[in-house]
């Protein structure tokens, strides 16, 4: 059986797409149809940042609106953004040791 590749609208390139939709619905069809795993996993990486910048409670019904907005941002439209306040370590986030 051979992978199932996918034209990312990420990445600008057939890549091979992801398994199963990340999440029920329309939102999660479209990302099952559209982003590579790649994609997917950059995004899991940025919405890592996001939870801990805007302290996002994902039990927290107006706080799962707030990241499946930021998903479909980052994806379908201008761009998931990072927060004002965020430097990433060694630029006087995070002390390196």
């Amino acid at each position: 059986m051979s992978e199932r590749l996918v034209k990312c609208i990420k990445l600008g390139r057939e890549a091979p797409g992801m398994d199963r939709p990340p999440f029920k619905g329309e939102l999660g069809q479209r990302l099952y149809d559209n982003v590579s795993k790649e994609a997917w996993r950059q995004w899991l990486e940025h919405s890592k940042m996001l939870i801990n910048e805007y302290r996002l409670d994902m039990t927290h019904p107006a706080h799962q609106k707030t990241w499946f907005a930021e998903c479909e941002k980052y994806f379908f439209g201008e761009g998931s953004e990072v927060p004002k306040e965020f430097k990433p370590v060694g630029e006087g986030g995070e002390d390196q040791k």
